[in-house]
Protein backbone atom coordinates (compact mmCIF):
# COMPACT_ATOMS: atom_id res chain seq x y z
CA UNK A 1 0.00 0.00 0.00
CA UNK A 2 1.31 3.46 -0.92
CA UNK A 3 2.22 5.59 2.07
CA UNK A 4 3.07 9.27 2.47
CA UNK A 5 6.18 10.13 4.44
CA UNK A 6 7.34 13.38 6.01
CA UNK A 7 10.98 13.90 6.93
CA UNK A 8 12.45 16.71 9.03
CA UNK A 9 15.75 17.63 7.36
CA UNK A 10 18.99 18.22 9.23
CA UNK A 11 21.72 20.65 8.17
CA UNK A 12 20.08 22.08 5.05
CA UNK A 13 18.14 25.17 4.04
CA UNK A 14 15.03 23.10 3.37
CA UNK A 15 13.18 22.13 6.52
CA UNK A 16 10.85 19.34 5.41
CA UNK A 17 10.52 16.72 2.68
CA UNK A 18 7.29 14.91 1.87
CA UNK A 19 6.79 12.10 -0.63
CA UNK A 20 4.76 8.99 -1.33
CA UNK A 21 6.47 5.61 -1.38
CA UNK A 22 4.37 3.39 -3.63
CA UNK A 23 3.89 -0.38 -3.50
CA UNK A 24 6.52 -0.85 -6.22
CA UNK A 25 9.01 1.32 -4.24
CA UNK A 26 8.74 4.27 -6.61
CA UNK A 27 8.55 7.84 -5.32
CA UNK A 28 5.77 10.26 -6.23
CA UNK A 29 4.52 13.60 -4.91
CA UNK A 30 8.03 14.66 -3.81
CA UNK A 31 8.01 18.12 -2.23
CA UNK A 32 10.51 20.21 -0.27
CA UNK A 33 9.58 23.01 2.14
CA UNK A 34 12.13 25.82 2.19
CA UNK A 35 15.48 25.82 0.46
CA UNK A 36 16.34 26.86 -3.09
CA UNK A 37 12.90 26.75 -4.70
CA UNK A 38 13.98 26.30 -8.33
CA UNK A 39 16.61 23.66 -7.62
CA UNK A 40 14.31 21.68 -5.33
CA UNK A 41 11.47 21.79 -7.85
CA UNK A 42 13.97 20.32 -10.30
CA UNK A 43 15.05 17.57 -7.88
CA UNK A 44 11.39 16.76 -7.16
CA UNK A 45 10.55 16.43 -10.84
CA UNK A 46 13.67 14.45 -11.66
CA UNK A 47 12.99 11.79 -9.02
CA UNK A 48 9.23 11.58 -9.72
CA UNK A 49 8.45 7.95 -10.57
CA UNK A 50 12.04 6.85 -9.85
CA UNK A 51 12.68 3.76 -7.75
CA UNK A 52 13.74 4.31 -4.16
CA UNK A 53 16.92 2.33 -4.84
CA UNK A 54 17.83 4.61 -7.76
CA UNK A 55 17.19 7.73 -5.65
CA UNK A 56 19.58 6.33 -3.01
CA UNK A 57 22.19 5.57 -5.66
CA UNK A 58 22.00 9.03 -7.23
CA UNK A 59 21.46 11.29 -4.20
CA UNK A 60 23.36 9.75 -1.27
CA UNK A 61 26.51 11.59 -0.28
CA UNK A 62 25.94 14.79 -2.25
CA UNK A 63 27.28 17.77 -0.32
CA UNK A 64 26.29 21.44 -0.46
CA UNK A 65 29.36 23.64 -0.25
CA UNK A 66 31.14 22.96 3.04
CA UNK A 67 28.09 21.28 4.59
CA UNK A 68 28.35 17.52 5.14
CA UNK A 69 24.93 17.05 3.51
CA UNK A 70 22.57 18.60 0.94
CA UNK A 71 18.89 18.57 0.09
CA UNK A 72 19.31 15.60 -2.31
CA UNK A 73 21.34 13.78 0.38
CA UNK A 74 18.58 14.50 2.91
CA UNK A 75 16.07 13.04 0.43
CA UNK A 76 18.16 9.86 0.38
CA UNK A 77 18.06 9.78 4.21
CA UNK A 78 14.27 10.17 4.09
CA UNK A 79 13.96 7.37 1.53
CA UNK A 80 16.20 5.10 3.59
CA UNK A 81 13.95 5.66 6.65
CA UNK A 82 10.81 5.04 4.58
CA UNK A 83 12.19 1.76 3.23
CA UNK A 84 13.12 0.63 6.74
CA UNK A 85 9.62 1.55 7.95
CA UNK A 86 8.08 -0.43 5.09
CA UNK A 87 10.21 -3.49 5.91
CA UNK A 88 9.21 -3.35 9.57
CA UNK A 89 5.48 -2.98 8.86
Amino acid sequence: MAKEYTYQTKGTCSQLITFTLNDDNTLTNVSFKGGCHGNLQGVSRLVEGMSAEEVLKRCSGIRCGFKPTSCPDQLSCAVREALADKENA
